[in-house]
C-alpha cells in the first residue's frame, strides 16, 4: 500500500469496530453508532454526536441485530454478500452505507481495486454525503485510469465529482463515533481533505491541466503538513517541471526525497526527479528535454509507487 494512503488505513482500522448500543428497558428501538469510518480508538456507549456530525440509528432491534451479524464478517466476499443481503432486507436503513464501507475496506485490504470501487459506489448510493467512500472511490478511480482507456474522460470526470462531493460534505456528512474528541475529528477531516485535493491533482495531471494540478496539489501539501506525504510533493514537483517552474520543482523534489523512507520506491522516484530538475536549474539539461510523463502506470489503486517507470512519478 502506498505510504500516502494514510486515510485508507485509518478508515479500515475503524471500520472493523462493532457498533455500541444504549441499553434500555423501554420498548423504543435501540440506538446505534456504527464505527465504520472513524478515527481509531475504543468505541464508547452511544452518546449524542457533536454538533454538525452524524450518528447512525437502527429503527428496530431486528435491524440492529442483522447489522451486527453482517458487520462481524471478515472475509471480503462474505462481507459484500452480507451487505447486499442487509440492503435487500432493510432497503430504507441508514446503516446500509456503513456495511458497504466495511466491504469496501476489506477489499482494500485485499488489494482488490475493482471491488473497492464497486462496493464504494454502493456505499455512495446508500449514503451520498459520506466523504469517506467518496474520497476513496475518487482516489481509486483516478489512480487506475489509463491514458488508453476508452472511457478515460468519463472515469476522470466521475472521480472528480466524487472528490468535490467529499470536500463539500466534509462538515456535515462524516459519521462520528460517540465521545470522539473534537481535535481528533478535525484532524480526521484534514486527512480526508488532503486526500481529496491530492486526487483532484492527479486528475488534473491526467488531463494535462498543470496550472490546476499545481493549485490542487499545493492545497493537498498544505493540509498534510502535520503528516507530510512524499508522493504529494513528488507529484507537485512533476507538475511544476511541466510548468517550467524549475526552482519550485526542485524544492518539492528535495522535500519528497527527505520525506520518503530511505531506500523506498518513493524515494528512488523522487531522487530521479530531483536529479532531472537539478540539471534544469543549472542549465545543463538538453534543450527541449521532455518533462516526466504523468500517465498512470498499470498498477492496482493501492500499490506503492514502485510500479510506475522512472519517468512516471505516480
Amino acid at each position: 500500500m502506498r505510504p500516502h494512503l494514510f486515510v485508507t488505513a485509518v478508515l479500515l482500522a475503524a471500520s472493523l469496530a462493532m457498533a455500541q448500543t444504549n441499553t434500555t428497558n423501554s420498548q423504543a428501538p435501540a440506538k446505534t453508532a456504527p464505527q465504520t469510518q472513524a478515527p481509531s480508538g475504543t468505541p464508547a456507549q452511544a452518546q449524542p454526536a457533536p454538533s454538525g456530525q452524524r450518528m447512525l440509528q437502527a429503527k428496530s432491534q431486528e435491524e440492529l441485530k442483522a447489522y451486527q451479524e453482517a458487520a462481524a464478517k471478515t472475509d471480503p466476499a462474505e462481507m459484500a454478500a452480507a451487505a447486499d443481503a442487509f440492503a435487500a432486507k432493510f432497503p430504507d436503513s441508514e446503516m446500509r452505507g456503513a456495511l458497504y464501507v466495511r466491504a469496501m475496506g476489506l477489499y482494500t485490504q485485499a488489494n482488490n481495486g475493482e471491488k473497492l470501487i464497486e462496493y464504494g459506489k454502493k456505499a455512495i448510493a446508500a449514503d451520498p454525503t459520506n466523504p469517506v467512500p467518496l474520497v476513496q472511490v475518487a482516489s481509486a478511480m483516478a489512480e487506475s485510469t489509463r491514458e488508453t482507456d476508452l472511457d478515460r474522460d468519463d472515469r476522470l470526470n466521475e472521480a472528480a465529482k466524487y472528490a468535490h462531493a467529499a470536500i463539500d460534505n466534509i462538515d456535515t456528512g462524516l459519521i462520528v463515533p460517540p465521545n470522539t474528541p473534537p481535535e481528533r475529528v478535525a484532524a480526521y477531516k484534514t486527512m480526508i481533505l488532503s486526500r481529496a485535493y491530492d486526487t483532484l491533482g492527479m486528475i488534473d495531471m491526467n488531463k494535462k491541466d498543470y496550472p490546476a494540478a499545481e493549485k490542487d496539489l499545493t492545497k493537498a501539501a498544505e493540509l498534510s503538513k502535520s503528516s507530510p506525504e512524499p508522493v504529494v510533493y513528488l507529484r507537485l514537483s512533476v507538475v511544476q517541471d511541466h510548468l517550467k517552474e524549475y526552482p519550485k520543482s526542485l524544492e518539492n523534489a528535495n522535500k519528497a526525497v527527505q520525506l520518503a523512507p530511505a531506500g523506498s520506491a518513493a524515494q528512488n522516484l523522487a531522487k530521479q526527479q530531483q536529479a532531472r530538475v537539478q540539471k534544469l536549474v543549472a542549465g545543463s539539461a538538453p534543450s527541449g528535454a521532455a518533462a516526466p510523463s504523468t500517465s498512470p502506470a498499470p498498477a492496482a489503486p493501492t500499490t506503492p509507487p514502485s510500479q510506475p517507470s522512472p519517468t512516471t512519478p505516480h
